[in-house]
Formats: structure tokens, C-alpha cells, sequence
């Protein structure tokens, strides 16, 4: 069939379409030039990351720069909140995460927690948001999901996956609920190999399907699919590159009409078993609208190579202009809502405050903290130790977390360190503690069998210690006094911090 044929117009169309797929994430905290040159050759969209983030002033002159000639440019982040946040990378979130809301279990609460950080990312000149996550965290040892998922409870996922598209798309920016059909019964991470969910297809329309239906119900205006393998949907291809998930179930059954993104195609899940290229044809073809690209970062090369081998993939037939023309088209159409969002959108303050004048973001922390046992108020500088390795690639390595910072503003001289499986000592931790109270961090304890053994001697040596469990609270409690925040965003410590110190 010739372009004539189908009423495209050849050449330049494929090409700008091919580029208008793209979200592809770029270094540095300004435009490099490429970017600004795709851009008038048809990028329709950049995905933006920690690396390009020094501070809110900073990361809005960077969006009015990228829309400085193209006002319709859709720019998208990948902003969680809680552990995963982009936009105050080297601090910490000042809102929890999925885990901490789906504890409190208020979906008000939810809806005014997404509609504050889509205020805050309207006010930086963001429109997309790649969240919420929407996976039903059904398997306590997922490495990757966690306290990304608002829980285990496929009904409590699913309304509070409603309040926040809500909640989030209330500011004039864009959901994208993820990853479907579902990341939370797995025990591999994506980013380093390809998952694979055996349960039957009962269990997946009752379990993880539930919340992607409530959040396309809620008006969602993206869906983000996930790398994995779910033989009950589709035995031979991963979600991302599955005709029979994206367009038979997604678009078919749950009659959702809104922009399919990929996971980013940068993952071992895709790139070491199909190739990023390959794989990017695969994808827009089984029906994906937009290639989520740039963790890597990506440069111009990459993203030329990708334009190209979606070109060609039209062009040997792998991948039928039509589908590459109505994929562009989505992208197009999303980069208007959120355009007329723009216009729309009344000056806000980045967070209301909420009754007690206090940032909603810091109350819903506090709600969300367990507190088991009993220990009085400290009233002098602690000592924190922080047991734990590096986070999991989607929260990053650049975002601090563990209560020493939070701890210290209020009890001034405390100090904090932190000990991994290779560093840590017992004899070390009670040393540098000696003569001040100990306090202890930890971050899924049911996960790390040296770090369950590290609090059974700690608290045997130290009864009186004080443990603050920040990830998931499957662990029996440990200390005098354990408080579970259910998060370790910043607001999450700061919750924490505040009882340590008697100060709620």
C-alpha cells in the first residue's frame, strides 16, 4: 500500500512520527542543543529525570526553555513521591508515597496528596507524570515495587488508584497508571531480566486488572505498560510488545482510549532479550503510542537510531504506517489536553496547607506512622544507624533517606551513619553510640537476613533502642519503641522524627 493510498504523506510524515512516539530523557539541567533541533523535526515529547533536577527554580526555567518555540511540547517526569521522586531528588519527597496513603486508607486524603504534587509539578512546568503505580503488591519479597503499591488489597489499590489520577489530573496534569497488567507478584526487577506472573487468568482479572480498571474509569489519561511475561494473557510476548495485552486487553475489554507508554525500553527486560531498536518496532506495533527512553541518559545517537528503525520497521512491513500514524496522533492529542490544562490552570501555591496549617504532605505522613511499644521522649542528641544497601534502580541511588537528618533538626548533635551487609559491625554500632541514645533504620527487614540478625544483636545489647522501619512492615517489631512509617520519603522521617523527640 502506498503513502498516496493512505492519505499519509511519505518520507517527512514517517519520520516526524517516528520522533513524535519518543519520550526520550537527555543530561544536564538545560536543553541541550539536539533536542531543541528534533524538536522542530517533530519530537513531541522529553522525559525528565533526577539528573536533570538542581532545584524547582532551575527545573522551571529548564521546561520554559524546552516549550520556549514549542508551546505544545508534552514534558513528563517520573514522579512517584515517597521513595521514587525526581523533582526533590536530593532531599526527599515532601509527600508519601502509595504505601504510607494506602495505610491511612482515606481517599480524600489520597486525592489532596496527588492534587498538592501535581501543583507542584504544574508549577515547574511539568504535564505528565508517569504515576501512579497501580500494582497490586501481592508478593512481600517484590524488589522493586514495595511501598510503591498501596498494598496487597486489590480493592484498596483500586480506589485509592482512582483518588489519585484524580487527585493528580485536578492540577492539569496527565496520570499515567502503571505497569500494566500488573508488577506486584514478581521477585525480579525488570531492570535487570524479564519477569514472568504464573497465575491463572481468574487471579489477574480479580487481582491486578482491578486497579487499572478503576483508574481508566477515573478518566487516567495514560496507562504505562509493564516488561513482563504473564502466560495466561499472552505465553509468548512480554505486556509492552503484546498485541494481545495492549490492544485486545487494554484498548478492547477495558475500553481504554488514552495514551499507552511503555516502561522505559532502556531495561534488560526488553534490551537484553529483543534490543531497544527491535523492540521499540514491537512495541508501537502491538499498540504502545509512546517510547518511554532515557534512563541511561540517552543521546542524540540513540534516539536517531530509534527514530530509524521505527521507519524502517514501516517500511518492511513489521509495523503498518497506520498504527505509527494514529500512536503519533495520541501523543499529539495529550500534548493539547495538557496545553489547554496550562491555560486553564489558576495560580496555586505548590502544597496547600491543610486545617492545621500544616503541608498535606507532612500530615498524611503522620497518619500513616505505627508505632509499637513504649519509650520515653528524647531529649538529648541520638546516634542513628542506617542499615541498608542501595535502593532499587527506580528509586535511585541520589535520594537520602533514614531519620538522622530529620532527628538532628530537632535534637541538634545527633549524628547518623550507615552500615551496609559489607560494613557493618555490631561492635561498631554500639561504639559510635556509646553514652547516646541509639535509634536504627532500616528499610524492609523481611527482605535482608543480615539486617534481622543486626537488629536481634543491636537490641539485645541496647534494649532500650529505638527502631524505625521505613519499607514494608512484614518483620515482627524490634526495640523498645518501633515506629513503621511505611515510606522513607522525606515527610516520612520527619513523622518519625517528631515522636523520637516528643514532639507528637
Amino acid at each position: 500500500m502506498t503513502a498516496a493510498a493512505t492519505g499519509l504523506t511519505g518520507a517527512g510524515t514517517l519520520e516526524r512520527d517516528a520522533l513524535a512516539v519518543l519520550q526520550p530523557g537527555f543530561a544536564g539541567t538545560e536543553a541541550p542543543d539536539w533536542v531543541l533541533r528534533r524538536l522542530d523535526e517533530g519530537l513531541a515529547s522529553v522525559a525528565l529525570f533526577g539528573r536533570n533536577v538542581e532545584s524547582p527554580a532551575q527545573l522551571a526555567r529548564l521546561t520554559a526553555q524546552l516549550r520556549a518555540d514549542h508551546p505544545g511540547l508534552l514534558i513528563a517526569v517520573d514522579e512517584e513521591g515517597g521513595d521514587v521522586t525526581r523533582i526533590e531528588v536530593g532531599q526527599g519527597s515532601s509527600v508519601p508515597g502509595n504505601y504510607a496513603l494506602g495505610t491511612v486508607d482515606d481517599t480524600a486524603l489520597t486525592r489532596d496528596v496527588a492534587a498538592s504534587l501535581g501543583r507542584a509539578l504544574a508549577a515547574c512546568g511539568i504535564d505528565l507524570d508517569w504515576a501512579p503505580s497501580v500494582d497490586v503488591n501481592s508478593n512481600p519479597d517484590n524488589p522493586v515495587i514495595g511501598v510503591r503499591s498501596f498494598g496487597s488489597d486489590p480493592e484498596l489499590v483500586a480506589r485509592h488508584s482512582a483518588a489519585y489520577v484524580e487527585g493528580l489530573q485536578s492540577a492539569g496534569v496527565a496520570a499515567s497508571a502503571k505497569h500494566f497488567p500488573g508488577h506486584g507478584d514478581t521477585a525480579v526487577d525488570s531492570h535487570h531480566a524479564l519477569p514472568r506472573i504464573d497465575v491463572g487468568l481468574d487471579t489477574l482479572r480479580s487481582r491486578d486488572l482491578l486497579p487499572f480498571r478503576a483508574a481508566v474509569a477515573a478518566g487516567a489519561k495514560a496507562v504505562m505498560s509493564a516488561h513482563i511475561i504473564s502466560p495466561a494473557l499472552d505465553p509468548d510476548r512480554p505486556a509492552t510488545l503484546s498485541g494481545r495485552i495492549l490492544t485486545g486487553l487494554l484498548r478492547e475489554e477495558l475500553g481504554f482510549e488514552g495514551l499507552i507508554i511503555t516502561d522505559g525500553m532502556d531495561m534488560d527486560a526488553i534490551a537484553a532479550t529483543y534490543g531497544t531498536e527491535h523492540g521499540t518496532a514491537l512495541a508501537i506495533a502491538a499498540g504502545a503510542d509512546a517510547i518511554c527512553v532515557g534512563g541511561g541518559p540517552f543521546d542524540e545517537g540513540t534516539v536517531l537510531r530509534l527514530r530509524d528503525a521505527i521507519v524502517a520497521a514501516v517500511r518492511e512491513g513489521e509495523l503498518p504506517e497506520e498504527r505509527l500514524a494514529d500512536a503519533a496522533a495520541r501523543v499529539r492529542a495529550l500534548a493539547d489536553w495538557t496545553q489547554r490544562a496550562r491555560a486553564a490552570r489558576p495560580g496555586a501555591p505548590e502544597q496547600e496547607g491543610s486545617a492545621s496549617g500544616d503541608p498535606v504532605g507532612l500530615v498524611a505522613a503522620r497518619r500513616a506512622l505505627r508505632v509499637t511499644g513504649t519509650a520515653e521522649a528524647l531529649t538529648g542528641p541520638a546516634y542513628v544507624a542506617v542499615l541498608g544497601g542501595a535502593a532499587n534502580i527506580a528509586v535511585g541511588t541520589r535520594t537520602p533517606w533514614g531519620v538522622g537528618p530529620e532527628l538532628a533538626r530537632l535534637l541538634p548533635g545527633t549524628e547518623s551513619d550507615t552500615y551496609t551487609e559489607d560494613t557493618y559491625a555490631p561492635g561498631a554500632v554500639l561504639g559510635a553510640s556509646a553514652g547516646r541514645p541509639l535509634v536504627i533504620a532500616v528499610r524492609d527487614v523481611h527482605r535482608h537476613p543480615w539486617t534481622a540478625r543486626a537488629l536481634d544483636q543491636l537490641t539485645a545489647e541496647r534494649p532500650g533502642t529505638t527502631v524505625v522501619e521505613m519499607g514494608l512492615d512484614v518483620a515482627p517489631p524490634r526495640g523498645a519503641l518501633h515506629i513503621a512509617t511505611h515510606g522513607a520519603a522525606r515527610v516520612c522521617a520527619q513523622a518519625a522524627a517528631e515522636v523520637i523527640a516528643g514532639r507528637r
